[in-house]
């Protein structure tokens, strides 16, 4: 089926259920007056804006629950909210049908709206108010949820270490089409120390993608998206996501400001991390992992869908990798591999 055609499917689907979704009292009654396709993000899940005549709403349109259970956007929403992390509000789903019927949270990104801020004041006020939505994930109880999924999945070494695996096939055998050779077993050994140091200290519920292009800024509020793959990890899993983000460099200053009122006001508060040295070294190594696989995401994404949106940031990311294994005489041989690799394709 055709782009246009598989559109206008969509669309006379949505079309249907939007109605079934009056017809249950979920939302209000009114002509349906635009149905219109969203760019999507990097999965398979494609959006529709639905416009009424007072008011608008998205749909989620993704693969159908054959069990007609709740899926874990759905469960995980549920969490947020009940935790007051704001998320967007959902007002009807089938599952079977693969049809979510949610808030419109309009067009700005957190990405969107650092672009037009003029005053590194504002930039550091609008992180402020992110990482007030991200300490409210991290002091979820995970006790209280034992029976749900996300408590269950852990950055233990074995998921870090397929996320450097992921980004050694797709980025370094794929995209720059380079075979390590001998020094593949120097990059896997340097990372899997990195990576077991990463899953030794304290844990807390983790976003576990919570950067600018998963934040959407409206009224005022910053709003949480794209958390069904919630799981425990390090509280730098998130930090590192949003500071160290491959789509926009945040002034040194206000870096550094945030990261001691995060260390002072949540970390040491809940004796999470006994040290700001500890709490530092352990923010670098998790810059390496997590901007390496970053590298590998942008490199997948390209491969496997022929999408050049995110091939802009490798240089930038890359640079970033490398400035941090600068600051480590631990990691040179590290740095060197993946440099020459890097630089000579």
């Amino acid at each position: 089926m055709s782009t246009d055609a598989q559109i206008k499917t969509e669309k006379l689907f949505i079309d249907s259920l939007f109605n079934q979704s009056i017809k249950k009292g979920n939302i209000s009654k009114g002509e349906l007056l635009e149905v219109k396709r969203l760019t999507g993000d990097a999965s398979a899940r494609r959006y529709y804006r639905i416009r009424q005549k007072e008011k608008t709403y998205v749909v989620c349109l993704q693969p159908p629950s054959a069990s007609g259970e709740k899926d874990d956007f759905l469960r995980l929403q549920e969490v947020y909210f009940k935790n007051e992390v704001r998320v967007p509000e959902v007002y009807d789903f089938v599952l079977e049908k693969g049809y979510l019927l949610q808030e419109d949270l309009g067009d700005t990104t957190l990405l969107n709206h650092l672009a037009g801020l003029s005053d590194p004041r504002n930039e550091l006020e609008s992180y402020e108010k992110s990482l007030g939505e991200l300490v409210k994930i991290q002091s979820i109880s995970r006790e209280k949820y034992l029976n749900e999924g996300f408590t269950k999945r852990f950055f233990d070494l074995e998921k870090l270490m397929w996320e450097v695996d992921f980004t050694n096939e797709h980025l370094i055998k794929g995209f720059l089409a380079s075979d390590l050779g001998k020094k593949e077993k120097l990059l896997k050994e340097a990372f899997k120390k990195i990576c077991q140091k990463l899953t030794e200290g304290k844990m807390v519920v983790t976003h576990r993608d919570f950067h600018s292009r998963n934040l959407m800024v409206k009224n005022n509020d910053h709003i949480v998206i794209d958390f069904q793959d919630t799981r425990i990890g390090l509280p730098q899993y998130d930090l590192v996501s949003l500071l160290e983000d491959s789509y926009y460099k945040i002034s040194s200053k206000n870096k550094a400001s945030l990261k001691d009122s995060y260390f002072n006001n949540f970390v040491k508060a809940q004796r999470l991390q006994d040290s700001k040295e500890e709490f530092d070294y352990l923010y670098d190594l998790m810059t390496i992992q997590r901007v390496f696989k970053a590298l590998g995401s942008f490199a997948f994404i390209y491969q496997q869908r022929n999408d050049i949106r995110y091939l802009k940031y490798i240089g930038y990311s890359f640079e970033r990798l490398r400035e941090v294994l600068f600051r480590h005489k631990e990691f040179y041989d590290l740095r060197v591999v993946l440099s020459e690799v890097y630089y000579e394709n």
